[in-house]
């Protein structure tokens, strides 16, 4: 039976992460807390600010700002938005 939580993204339950998906504090307050739908929607999001704002996951700056990000997006509502991107009509 696959493990479920109340997801504080969708204000809900939801089916829960399979494995811890961060290093540290943060990655275990996710797989406690976040479901699969909101994981791939930050996922997607991520991934937006990666390819626009032109950032390496092997730069530790630009990692601690995803880090950072996820944690808006997943807790607060409240990431920023991929500069230059239209999304299509």
């Amino acid at each position: 039976m696959a493990r479920t939580v109340d997801c504080v993204w969708l204000k809900r339950e939801d089916e829960g992460l399979d494995f811890i998906p961060w290093p540290g504090e943060l990655g275990r307050r996710v797989y406690v807390q976040v479901g699969k739908q909101a994981w791939a929607a930050w996922l997607a999001h991520q991934t937006l600010l990666i390819n626009e704002n032109r950032l390496s996951p092997m730069n530790p700056k630009h990692r601690a700002y995803l880090a950072e990000q996820m944690e808006k997006f997943l807790f607060e509502g409240n990431a920023d938005r991929a500069q230059g991107y239209t999304p299509e009509a």
